[in-house]
């Protein structure tokens, strides 16, 4: 509908009676119910579809977006254990020629140009995260430690590295190589009550001895078996007991 604004000035202005009391009878004015506003349109057959569709490709693309992620955390935790691996197969051959760098330093034969090449090859190594350890007194652990000696020794609680034979390598937590030691640990000590017991002596008899021991019983030496004398035997005869 247009709105005429010379039709309006034509009409005069709109008055509309809000008045509860009608000022002409006096009486109270029935409230008149305002119309209700119309509904919404429902939804064509068309447009519930596209809203169905419309959610289930968004779940699709939230589905495909995680698997995604997983599967870049996964490659690149491979490719890391790959780089790991390789640098700790590369390094680890090379232990032989750190392990006579190593001998020609105790020995003073580390010097001039091989000095140099020497500690360059260390640094390389050490900027690619392979460490050593192992150090006298040390806690035996078997799982970094393989011990080539085992001796006694009075001075110790534990076992420990008396000696460090040759050293270990590391990267970050994988063990290239175990530090090969020698080890000392507490000499083993009796308990008081078989220490009293040998001190005090046995009174048993060999055939308990053997008994507890499954030898065979000896009873040659023992004053209770007998051995029959020629007099036994010469009454054995029949001439024993006759009267004259």
């Amino acid at each position: 509908m247009s709105f005429d604004p010379d039709e309006q000035q034509r009409q005069g202005p709109v008055i509309r009676d809000k008045r509860r009391i009608d000022p002409d009878t006096g009486q109270v004015r029935e409230r008149q119910e305002t119309a209700a506003p119309a509904p919404a349109a429902p939804a064509t057959p068309e447009q519930a579809p596209a809203e169905v569709e419309l959610a289930e490709r968004t779940a699709d693309l939230q589905r495909l977006q995680a698997e995604y992620l997983n599967y870049k955390r996964r490659v690149d935790r491979e490719r890391e254990n790959t780089r790991k691996t390789a640098v700790a197969s590369t390094l680890g051959a090379l232990l032989p020629v750190l392990d006579d760098i190593a001998r020609a330093r105790e020995h003073e034969e580390l010097a001039g140009g091989f000095k140099a090449v020497a500690e360059s090859l260390e640094r390389t190594v050490a900027q690619l995260g392979m460490t050593t350890f192992g150090a006298e007194g040390d806690p035996f652990d078997p799982r970094i430690h393989e011990a080539l000696m085992h001796s006694y020794s009075p001075d110790v609680d534990g076992p420990i590295c008396q000696a460090i034979l040759q050293v270990g390598y590391q990267i970050g937590d994988r063990i290239v190589r175990p530090a090969r030691v020698a080890v000392a640990e507490p000499p083993a000590r009796v308990p008081i009550d078989q220490v009293d017991q040998a001190d005090q002596g046995d009174s048993t008899g060999p055939a308990e001895h053997a008994a507890d021991a499954d030898l065979p019983v000896d009873f040659t030496d023992e004053a209770s078996v007998a051995t029959p004398s020629d007099d036994n035997d010469s009454s054995d005869d029949g001439t024993a007991g006759h009267v004259a």
